[in-house]
């Protein structure tokens, strides 16, 4: 019987020490103040051509074109709360021959609104990756908002001759760091 009573006495304290406890006002209209700033993260394109795909028949190719669709630019998300955008590209060569990477940014119409140009050395036995960031801010974040299509042209320089069975690949990687400030 004493253990019923003890367990009304606590409750009972309990629910007094509530009723008179120190509260403040609430403001929901705090709810209208938060900003929140998200970075996302994605890998954007990445490609592996062997020394033999720039050879057909016997006969050398000096360029390789590729036009992937881009579909993270199109987002409604994307175009209205995007503040900065950095693209990192980072290629590595093993073949003994040196290129130039073109990337050209396509609207909807297919035309051209910026392009970024990396010379990649020749291999020469040591690791030879070629690093960058592209960093959109600003009046340039509309090209991005614009792209639909990346398209990649790679272009063999003169030097040693390749052949069906030369080694070495050349390797892209690439990646897209987003900040939004959605409000």
């Amino acid at each position: 019987m004493k253990n019923t009573v003890f367990k009304k006495f606590s409750g009972l304290l309990l629910l007094v020490i509530v009723c008179f406890s120190c509260a403040s006002d609430l403001d929901f209209n705090q709810v209208n103040d938060v900003k929140l700033e998200p970075v996302f993260v994605s890998n954007l394109a990445s490609f592996e051509i062997p020394a033999k795909d720039f050879v057909t028949g016997g006969v050398e190719q000096n360029v390789i074109y590729a036009v992937p669709t881009v579909d993270i630019f199109n987002d409604s998300f994307f175009r209205n709360n995007l503040v900065k955008a950095g693209l990192d590209f980072e290629i590595n060569n093993t073949i003994n021959r040196a290129y130039t990477l073109e990337i050209t940014f396509l609207d909807v119409n297919d035309s051209p609104i910026h392009s970024i140009n990396f010379s990649i050395p020749a291999y020469t036995g040591t690791e030879n990756l070629v690093s960058t960031t592209e960093t959109f801010e600003n009046t340039q974040l509309n090209i991005l908002k614009r792209t639909t299509k990346m398209a990649f042209l790679l272009r063999m320089a003169s030097g040693p001759a390749l052949t069906e069975n030369s080694l070495g690949s050349i390797k892209l990687r690439s990646g897209v760091t987003a900040y939004f400030i959605i409000e």
